[in-house]
């Protein structure tokens, strides 16, 4: 008997890379706007066998602009705006402490990463993981994951704040990114 093909996961931020960001927060199902082009990205990976997973600081909820439920009705949109368009999102981790409150999950701490890891059982070593701002380049850093910064959100900004020699791939957007990693995978 094969073994089975071992899982390839992609770790996306949410807002930023698949929505738009906001200085105000995303607080209600109606504001989440997915990007040009994000939902139907998901969409790609996910029809060429990749594992689409999303790991988000989301301090709205610790700061009490809005509830646990709130968030769960605004990912529920998420879900279901990327299935319409042929795609899966195959789970959805997110901090929901404020900066402040010092715990493990808020990145750039690699706790939501590591959640990740233990869900699937794997190391994200080497693992495509997605991000606009430098907290998500150093949580990916801090696991071993194949860093790569979009230029949609925070990105620009973060782009210009990069060390030369940082280790990191960077992309106009997320479409860009999952033409990226499907040639690769089309490749091996």
């Amino acid at each position: 008997m094969a073994a089975a093909d071992p899982i390839r996961l992609v770790v996306l931020d949410r807002d930023g890379v698949i929505n738009r960001e906001s200085r105000h927060f995303i607080r209600r199902p109606e504001e989440w706007i997915p990007l040009p082009g994000s939902v139907e990205a998901i969409a790609e990976l996910t029809h060429a066998g990749f594992t689409v997973v999303v790991a988000s600081n989301q301090s709205g909820v610790g700061r009490g602009l809005f509830s646990g439920d709130m968030l769960a009705a605004i990912h529920e949109r998420m879900t279901q705006t990327v299935e319409a368009a042929g795609g899966r999102l195959d789970g959805i981790w997110f901090c929901p402490h404020r900066p402040e409150d010092a715990c493990e999950c808020r990145k750039p701490r690699p706790g939501l990463l590591r959640q990740i890891e233990a869900h699937y059982g794997v190391t994200l070593q080497g693992i495509p993981a997605i991000g606009d701002s430098y907290r998500d380049l150093e949580a990916a850093w801090r696991v071993g994951a194949r860093a790569m910064l979009v230029r949609t959100g925070n990105g620009q900004e973060t782009e210009r704040r990069l060390a030369p020699d940082a280790v990191v791939e960077v992309f106009p957007d997320l479409a860009a990114v999952a033409t990226r990693l499907i040639g690769e995978s089309q490749h091996r």
